[in-house]
């Protein structure tokens, strides 16, 4: 891929939407109370005039960062325009995240100014903040506690200037603190909305949090960057997402594999006239979970694969007939290739890492916060390794196998846990399942699955879903155990906590003294 020749920045495109779209509805937000408001391009860019100039009161200048610790809100977006503008940078937070956890964000990234929702004070003042900070309660449309001021003192600002340190959702481990630069922001916008035919008189739907690069790089960034419109939810609703949909207009949405298995348990009744355009999704489900949600938006939701460093999805199912197993295929404007682990061009059909190239700064991140080991150890030849496995068809679609660790080593095989929990979350009475691997002083390592019944009041039997498994999968693939669970633990995104289960696993499997088990895990 050759370098992206129109490079522009994030502040610009929002500029260029205020000018090219000021009557044209931005955002809708409908708070925790029912309540909705709405906003044109220009009306919106008058409250970030506001925030800008109170903000830069307080101290915030070109290269300052400032810590957000808020829920989806019209203060976020706000806030993270505001910022964006002045030439500094945001570090989002899980605002329901420790003290702990926001004092190692905090003590980091040395922000010039930190914003927390009253109802989270104690939470947010227990880290230790030392620098101004201000409190916003996220259900306030009008955000009178910011002075009615305009800010018209815009700096110069560059395509690779800093706009964001977003950090990992640390599902395995220490978060890493990904470093977002303008161009970055520019090239996510301007690849997603071409992707998905995003057009100005569309409208995005956002359930996702807004601290998270989904709803940042492929839903307001794209919407910015086409001029379209965004309705944005205070959070993510099961029960009520579809009639959410219906009542905003909605054309495009985008989602997880886990708030999908949501709303086909919960929310899973049809809204008469709800046609959207198009639907992003991430992570595999099932064929009959495709069926039930294409019937449910009146489109077939189309696969993509990205991660926070890749800045947009590298991959996308962007065909007529989307497949439902399938990534898709690398998105205009990107490159990935599958690699050996002697990082050569795997084969058709051979199972291989992920790797993406680019321009970092530009087309890909821009490093890790003050790491610069772990980001020359991320890169071999140029390609960045995502620790993803995949294999690639004649056809230029990829299907995902795991990541790194999703692979066991079950007495000699390769066992891949991906393709245990696929088995297992097919049977009729299943929502969805995880497998990692225990500790096993004969086998190296042994399946221990853990899975979620449909029904929690009649799940399935251990003995049943046993024998469902025995039939259809290699002794080696087999789970040795399976534990059943209420629900899967997640991050506030919905990505499984798989450290958290391979404690429980190696606990559950050194007490049953290596006995396949038949109970559930108490």
């Amino acid at each position: 891929m050759g370098p992206w020749l129109d490079v522009q920045t994030f502040s610009s495109r929002w500029e260029l939407a205020v000018q090219n779209y000021p009557l044209r509805t931005f955002l809708i937000f409908e708070a925790s109370n029912g309540s909705v408001k709405e906003w044109t391009y220009a009306t919106f860019d008058q409250l970030v005039n506001r925030i800008a100039h109170h903000l830069n009161d307080l101290g915030v200048r070109q290269g300052s960062s400032v810590h957000l610790a808020l829920t989806n809100s019209p203060a976020f977006v706000a806030i993270w325009i505001a910022t964006i503008r002045l030439g500094a940078w945001i570090v989002p937070s899980d605002p329901f995240g420790t003290s702990i956890e926001l004092a190692e964000h905090i003590s980091r990234t040395s922000p010039s100014v930190g914003i927390y929702s009253p109802s989270r004070r104690e939470n947010y003042l227990s880290a230790k903040p030392t620098m101004p900070v201000i409190e916003i309660n996220e259900d306030d449309m009008d955000l009178e506690m910011i002075p009615h001021k305009s800010f018209n003192l815009w700096p110069e600002i560059s395509p690779r200037d800093r706009a964001a340190v977003m950090f990992t959702s640390g599902t395995t481990g220490r978060p890493k603190g990904v470093v977002i630069t303008q161009a970055n922001y520019a090239f996510a916008g301007k690849t997603m909305s071409e992707a998905s035919n995003l057009e100005s008189h569309h409208r995005q739907l956002v359930v996702l949090p807004m601290f998270h690069a989904n709803a940042q790089y492929y839903s307001f960034a794209s919407a910015i960057w086409a001029g379209a419109s965004v309705a944005l939810m205070h959070t993510f609703s099961a029960s009520r997402f579809l009639q959410q949909a219906l009542n905003h207009q909605i054309t495009h949405a985008s989602l997880f594999a886990a708030p999908i298995r949501m709303i086909l348990a919960r929310g899973n009744t049809p809204v008469d006239g709800l046609h959207l355009t198009h639907c992003w999704y991430a992570m595999n489900i099932s064929i009959g979970q495709f069926d039930t949600l294409t019937n449910l938006l009146g489109c077939k939701p189309r696969q993509l694969y990205g991660m926070t460093e890749t800045i947009p999805a590298v991959l996308t199912d962007c065909s007529t007939t989307p497949n439902p197993s399938s990534m898709g295929q690398v998105t205009p404007g990107c490159e990935v290739a599958i690699q050996t682990t002697d990082h050569r061009v795997a084969a058709n059909q051979t199972i291989g890492e992920v790797v993406v190239r680019g321009e970092k700064g530009i087309t890909l991140f821009d490093g890790y916060l003050d790491d610069p080991m772990t980001t020359n150890s991320s890169f071999i030849n140029d390609w960045f390794l995502t620790g993803d496995r995949a294999f690639c068809d004649s056809n230029g679609s990829f299907f995902f196998d795991g990541r790194r660790q999703d692979v066991l080593k079950v007495a000699g095989e390769n066992v891949s846990t991906v393709e245990v929990e696929m088995m297992i979350s097919s049977h009729p009475q299943i929502l969805e399942a995880v497998v990692v691997g225990a500790p096993d002083p004969i086998r190296d390592e042994v399946p221990i699955a853990f899975a979620v019944a449909s029904d929690l009041i009649n799940p399935p039997s251990i003995e049943e879903l046993m024998s469902w498994c025995n039939e259809r999968l290699a002794k080696s693939k087999r789970p040795h155990s399976i534990i059943m669970l209420d629900e899967l633990p997640r991050t506030s995104v919905g990505k499984i906590r798989k450290f958290i289960l391979k404690d429980l696993a190696a606990q559950h499997h050194s007490q049953s003294n290596s006995k396949p088990t038949q109970g559930a895990f108490q």
